[in-house]
């Protein structure tokens, strides 16, 4: 059980974070504002009604009961594979980091039905959509599960 403790505490640490700023640039800009930081990182509001990259943005409103869905499946297996005692620290810090990303999302499409991102980086004209503190746990949760994958002895 000391594992599960551990992995909600940091799912709890980026749910935290990802909220906190969240209100942060929900109180300070408006829908479309953006301030210039560096020459390729601007802080802006924005909604999103889709999944990453926007993906469904533009569909008639079944994508939000479908990732609310999605979240709720998805943290719940999290939850039991942290339960487990198998696995190696990285692969439970993927985990946790996964759900505290998921959850952080979950949150803003139940009470706005959307998600606010706010860091949006670009090279001149060409912007990479903009993201939050969530999405950046699940991809870094990601990246540290293929990482774990690839690290374990395989089998002849």
């Amino acid at each position: 059980m000391p594992r599960l403790k551990q992995g909600l505490v940091v799912a709890g640490l980026i749910i935290a974070l990802d909220q906190l700023s969240k209100y942060a640039v929900t109180q300070t800009f408006m829908l479309g504002d953006y301030v210039t930081v560096t020459s390729f990182f601007d802080l802006v509001r924005a909604h999103n009604t889709g999944a990453a990259f926007s993906l469904f943005a533009d569909q008639a409103g079944w994508q939000r009961a479908f990732f609310i869905s999605t979240a709720l499946i998805a943290s719940a297996i999290i939850i039991h594979l942290l339960r487990r005692e198998s696995g190696s620290v990285l692969f439970k810090l993927a985990l946790s980091l996964i759900l505290g990303g998921a959850l952080g999302n979950l949150i803003d499409r139940i009470l706005h039905g959307y998600v606010v991102d706010f860091l949006s980086f670009h090279i001149q004209q060409h912007y990479w959509p903009a993201f939050n503190v969530a999405d950046s746990a699940i991809t870094i949760g990601a990246l540290l599960l293929v990482w774990d994958s690839l690290k374990k002895p395989r089998k002849p």
